[in-house]
């Protein structure tokens, strides 16, 4: 287990991002396990899929694209998307014979030897020219820190560990998050909750209209410039805002998406504002989102004093062997699919001594 294996690729994670650069090494001639490895920490085929809360069925799901080269057909719209995706990722690796390895924890990418990374991981150490890091963000959620937090009696739940609305059956909920997940809680949970309190930092924006491929680019733009930056990437929902159907529309009209500004503190019996308004709570959802999960390419120094790494495409402006798919604007299924193809297509010149396109 302590041996050193040399590739020329290792893929970190294996969910979308992960899987379409593995098709397209595949694709291109280089051999799993001879010439590329991917190495992915969760126990199952599905990437962060698997772990997603029953209640979203694959009929709720907006915007999931096909992984390359396999349709997903005949999916039950009613069924959990975390049974219908993580059976279609099955199904992909085996029928281009990706050979993912997990469960393998990867811990930390150093310089090695000779112009080479070190991949160090639960499962032994690789050698490798270039990565491609898929490694997604569902491993690292958000907790804002707020005083008193940790004196607050109730429970305090992450997105990234929601039961399904029954768990908050006769409970007073208070959902703190403005994007898609906050919302879906929202209007989950109230038929079930005994009251709901919506919280969000800044008022939510709601789109009205169809999200046409114009309306796409712009926001991919405006995410990309963060990363181009060197900033930390925004979610492409922060630009977009959240689609106006008729399930939100009718949250609005009964008053379930009633917001309220962040409160100023946590008290163990609630909530309370510097206003004097306070609210009692049972239990705090925070649907604040994740951070890409980056921490072992620390040893590299590759964050900008903006706190991000500065990517241009995929390619790390910093370190030419390394990218990061699904990272910022790729971190859509359809845009991991081509950032998998865009780095892959890099690699290639990498590795073959040529320039690699700016």
């Amino acid at each position: 287990m302590n041996s050193l294996r040399e590739v020329e690729v290792v893929v970190t994670g294996a969910g979308q991002a992960g899987l379409a650069a593995a098709y397209h090494l595949r694709r291109t001639g280089f051999e799993p396990e001879r010439d590329f490895v991917v190495l992915d920490h969760a126990p199952a085929p599905g990437g962060a899929w698997q772990f997603r809360w029953p209640s979203l069925t694959y009929g709720k799901v907006h915007g999931m694209h096909a992984l390359p080269g396999m349709e997903l057909t005949d999916a039950d719209p009613a069924r959990p998307s975390s049974e219908v995706v993580p059976e279609y990722f099955d199904a992909y690796e085996r029928a281009f014979d990706l050979r993912v390895r997990r469960p393998v924890e990867v811990r930390a990418v150093r310089e090695g030897v000779g112009g080479r990374l070190r991949v160090e991981t639960s499962g032994g150490t690789w050698s490798t020219r270039a990565l491609i890091n898929a490694t997604g963000t569902w491993g690292r959620p958000f907790w804002p820190r707020y005083p008193g937090q940790e004196t607050f009696l109730g429970r305090q739940v992450h997105t990234a560990r929601y039961p399904g609305p029954e768990a908050f059956a006769g409970l007073r909920v208070v959902v703190v998050g403005g994007g898609a997940s906050g919302t879906q809680h929202l209007l989950e949970i109230a038929p079930y909750a005994a009251e709901t309190t919506w919280v969000t930092r800044r008022p939510p924006v709601f789109r009205e209209g169809p999200f046409d491929e114009g309306a796409g680019r712009t926001a991919v733009a405006l995410v990309e410039e963060r990363v181009r930056q060197g900033l930390p990437p925004k979610s492409v929902v922060s630009v977009t805002g959240l689609p106006l159907n008729d399930a939100i529309r009718q949250g609005i009209a009964d008053g379930t998406l009633d917001r309220l500004p962040m409160f100023d503190r946590i008290t163990p019996d609630g909530v309370a504002w510097d206003d004097g308004r306070r609210v009692a709570a049972d239990v705090i959802l925070w649907a604040t989102g994740f951070r890409a999960a980056i921490d072992h390419l620390a040893p590299l120094r590759l964050r900008e004093p903006g706190g991000g790494i500065r990517v241009e495409g995929t390619r790390v402006v910093a370190d030419a062997r390394i990218h990061l798919v699904g990272y910022g604007p790729s971190a859509s299924t359809i845009g991991a699919n081509r950032a998998g193809r865009a780095a892959v297509r890099d690699i290639r010149r990498l590795l073959a001594q040529e320039p690699v396109a700016a």
